[in-house]
């Protein structure tokens, strides 16, 4: 860490564009799990069931897909970081608030005084569609331009599990960020999960779309993709089980395909299945994917072998399909994020 603050800095977190240095710090334990992408305030409509044109009025919530997961891991007792940049206004330190209040290490979280932190608008409509609508100055790249020389690899390496997901990758630089901190996980032996979370209106074209969420593919030992991910990256494909062969690559050990209330199906190199979900009163489904990360992630990092062990895979995928499912319980993603005893309650129950 720097000897003090610097210009335009506050004592506990880095000066606007500064990435963190001295990891880990003996004062400051290094987190199991590192996510690094999107941190924005989704407004979010305070009815159900309308599309954002209807909407008579909207309840501001910290959201972000990568956001997501560490929020939710640290509510299931997993130590995260999160590493993303926000404008330094209002909105930015309401993030960073939310964040430390969750659990969340945000040392790592840059803040910008050239750009306004994102905004996302976004509805679950009456035919189960959803909509989004993003907010930002200048270009369609979520991460306020992280540029590859503020991305901290001692800060990455210092955990055991490092999550990404597609949105880091849409545009330059963040793109080149990313692929910085994929491979410092991957040279220092870290566990690297993907979410490739298709938002296709963030990206130029299908094509490009594509393109760049295969690109975070390729990189992981752990994917977590929706039927509709999976649609569009095999160009339609309907026969689940054959657009998970045409995706699998050697360093692939764990692929989980969730299947909205359905539950979720698992593959790997060895077997592969599927787990129940659970039915819920769903009030908005936004985050739910990430909250089932989330529990996926917690669950591997306390059981780091459970990949090779069917029985304990399933374990976790209903463990996890519990968390998405009370993710929807509530308005809003990171709001929505239950609690490890809110978990236990709806398995038990």
């Amino acid at each position: 860490m720097p000897d003090g603050p610097t210009a335009g800095s506050v004592p506990g977190r880095p000066a606007p564009g500064r990435p963190v240095t001295g990891w880990p710090a003996p004062e400051h334990p290094a987190p199991d799990l590192v996510t690094f992408g999107e941190v924005l305030i989704d407004f979010v409509p305070t009815v159900t069931g309308v599309s954002l044109l209807d909407a008579p009025a909207f309840v501001k919530a910290a959201g972000g897909a990568t956001a997501n997961v560490a929020v939710g891991a640290s509510r299931l007792g997993v130590s995260a970081g999160f590493m993303s940049k926000v404008g330094d206004d209002a909105f930015g330190r309401f993030l960073e608030s939310e964040l430390r209040e969750s659990g969340v290490d945000t040392r790592a979280l840059l803040f910008t005084t050239e750009a306004r932190t994102s905004l996302a608008f976004v509805s679950l409509r009456a035919d189960g569609e959803r909509e989004f609508i993003f907010y930002r100055e200048r270009d369609k790249d979520m991460l306020l331009d992280f540029l590859p020389e503020e991305v901290d690899t001692g800060y990455v390496t210092s955990a055991r599990f490092f999550h990404f997901g597609s949105i880091s990758l849409v545009a330059e630089p963040s793109r080149s960020a990313t692929r910085v901190a994929v491979s410092a996980a991957q040279e220092a032996g870290l566990t690297v999960s993907y979410d490739p979370n298709l938002r296709l209106n963030v990206w130029p074209g299908a094509e490009e779309a594509r393109e760049g969420l295969l690109l975070g593919w390729r990189q992981a030992g752990i994917v977590k993709a929706s039927e509709e991910d999976m649609a569009f990256l095999t160009g339609g494909s309907v026969d689940l089980d054959a657009a998970v062969a045409r995706l699998w690559h050697p360093g692939l050990r764990l692929l989980v395909v969730t299947l909205g209330g359905r539950g979720c199906r698992y593959y790997t190199p060895g077997f592969r299945g599927e787990v129940a979900g659970f039915e819920v009163i769903a009030v908005d489904t936004t985050g739910a994917g990430d909250g089932f990360m989330a529990g996926l992630l917690s669950g591997l990092i306390k059981q780091p072998d459970a990949a090779g062990d069917e029985a304990r895979l399933r374990e976790i995928c209903r463990y996890a399909n519990a968390v998405g499912a009370l993710t929807t319980t509530e308005r809003g993603a990171i709001p929505a994020l239950p609690t490890a005893v809110q978990v236990e309650a709806l398995l038990g129950g």
